[in-house]
């Protein structure tokens, strides 16, 4: 089937912590009296505490006991109890992130080529408005956001949402994002083509791609019929 519309994962896909998490958490942390600790400790250690999770809640309290288990032992009180709330509301603004460089050319060429565009996102309360001051939000037809349906990729359930809000199959439909098990799985569960991201990656084969850059000419060939 013809692919008419494309869905993206955000986080590490359209956007990126910038410089870090780990230095974003550094320069709060210094303004409440835990000064120098390197940005690639904490990076490490938010990475660790990530990869430990099972089922994460994408909710405030969720992100507070990830951040307290990131600096435990580094502060003498936890940050749920400090600076978390700083913390939170900085990841909302749009200096905290980056935009990667071949998404707004993507996103273009595709729009130009009459592809309805949506996001599948894990994430919390913070991304609609995050996702306005990045000035993003416009060009999404469907934004669907895991603490709002109440399910999360990989569910298909959370796929299913999108394919209703673009009003098409899934066959019809192909994502991208920068996780196997989570987009790539997900999706082709849920009966959308899929992809994964990896930048700077030598071009890989069927599901893996290194650049967004490759897109419109993916979906131009689907359209013809390839």
């Amino acid at each position: 089937m013809a692919i008419s519309a494309v869905t993206f994962d955000v986080g590490g896909t359209l956007i990126e912590p910038w410089p870090s998490v780990g230095h974003v958490y550094a320069e709060v942390a210094a303004r409440h009296g835990a000064r120098n600790l390197p940005a690639e400790l904490l990076n490490e250690r938010f990475k660790t505490a990530w990869r430990a999770q099972k089922d994460f809640a994408y909710t405030r309290d969720a992100w507070a006991k990830l951040v307290d288990q990131t600096f435990r032992g580094l502060c003498a009180r936890p940050p749920s109890e400090t600076f978390f709330g700083e913390l939170y509301d900085h990841f909302a603004q749009p200096a905290a992130w980056r935009v990667f460089e071949d998404v707004l050319p993507t996103l273009d060429r595709l729009a130009t080529q009459g592809v309805q565009l949506g996001i599948i996102s894990n994430w919390d309360e913070r991304l609609r408005l995050l996702l306005r001051r990045l000035r993003l939000e416009n060009y999404f037809e469907a934004i669907v956001i895991s603490c709002e349906v109440g399910f999360s990729k990989p569910s298909p359930v959370i796929f299913g949402h999108a394919a209703e809000k673009l009003g098409l199959p899934p066959a019809a439909i192909l994502h991208v994002g920068d996780s196997f098990a989570l987009d790539v799985n997900g999706a082709s569960l849920a009966g959308f083509g899929a992809r994964r991201i990896r930048r700077g990656a030598k071009p890989g084969t069927g599901e893996e791609i290194p650049s967004l850059a490759v897109l419109p000419a993916t979906i131009a060939g689907r359209k013809g019929g390839e």
